[in-house]
């Protein structure tokens, strides 16, 4: 199982992350990768999630920021912080 930080708190995590996120505080919208709402900013760990979906590049991120409703995390440790 992999672990996801949030400003400090860490959770166990198997899978896509959004479930976790929102118990630990990160704010969403549509939950479907439409609004930005649930953007992060991955301090470590980014190559632990799976690839970046279509909704998140058309979405233009930059390269250390993910939308939670859309990622997968596959293992290891990811930081993220609003």
């Amino acid at each position: 199982m992999a672990t996801l930080q949030v400003n400090g708190i860490s959770m166990a995590v198997d899978g896509p992350i959004k479930d976790a996120c929102e118990e630990l505080g990160i704010p969403f919208g549509c939950r479907s990768g439409m609004c930005g709402t649930c953007r992060v900013t991955v301090e470590s760990g980014m190559q632990h999630l799976g690839p970046k979906n279509e909704m998140e590049l058309q979405m233009g991120l930059a390269d250390d920021e993910r939308l939670c409703c859309q990622c997968i995390l596959q293992e290891g440790t990811v930081s993220i912080r609003l």
